[in-house]
């Protein structure tokens, strides 16, 4: 058959991004699209600005200067605030936004910047 094209939409803040994932078959295209298994981000848990952006950063260790993780945020541009995408341990090509438990409920774990003084 060759391969399929899946495309697919996450909206963060005011920006719509796309993305495509190949596959097989249907059924590799839809379970390699559970990998961006994070939703919608409608705005800042923080200021409640739409004003958002997708970010990725390579981080370096603080001994050795070289680089040592990569991480991928969405970002407030009004108030800097910030909530990181996680990874599985088990299978790192799964992303997913980070929670905490507030009440009964899951929320959006959201940091407010740290101030530099």
């Amino acid at each position: 058959m060759g391969k399929i094209t899946y495309y697919l939409k996450k909206k963060i803040g005011k920006e719509v991004h796309s993305f495509s994932v190949e596959g097989d078959n249907l059924h590799d295209v839809v379970m390699t699209s559970k990998n961006l298994s994070f939703y919608d981000v409608d705005k800042c848990g923080c200021c409640g600005s739409d004003d958002l952006m997708l970010s990725a950063h390579v981080g370096k260790d603080a001994k050795t200067q070289k680089e040592a993780f990569e991480y991928t945020v969405v970002k407030c541009k009004k108030c800097k605030a910030s909530v990181n995408f996680g990874q599985q341990k088990a299978n790192p090509e799964v992303y997913y936004l980070t929670t905490r438990d507030e009440g009964d409920k899951k929320v959006l774990d959201w940091k407010a910047p740290v101030n530099s003084q």
